[in-house]
């Protein structure tokens, strides 16, 4: 299957898997202040396709840009890469 223009790819946390086929990731970068230059951890979560229910809560996963799914849903899991340790 040919790729389709340049979609974005994200690596994340999974925090929320209590949904049906749909997982929150959440995503850290970090920035550089303007006027300081120091370096600010920002955060973005988004919600991710998962359809068949395989991440678990603190997986680290990598997630890409779609066309929407539903009205918060424009990503999807492409693949898990930890998986969380469970005690």
């Amino acid at each position: 299957m040919a790729e389709r223009g340049l979609r974005r790819k994200l690596v994340g946390t999974v925090v929320s898997n209590k949904m049906d086929k749909t997982a929150g990731v959440l995503v850290e970068r970090l920035t550089q202040d303007g006027n300081y230059g120091k370096y600010i951890r920002r955060h973005a979560k988004y919600l991710a396709h998962d359809p068949k229910n395989l991440c678990q809560i603190g997986d680290k996963v990598r997630i890409i840009e779609s066309r929407p799914l539903s009205k918060r849903k424009r990503w999807q899991v492409i693949e898990i890469l930890e998986k969380a340790v469970t005690l």
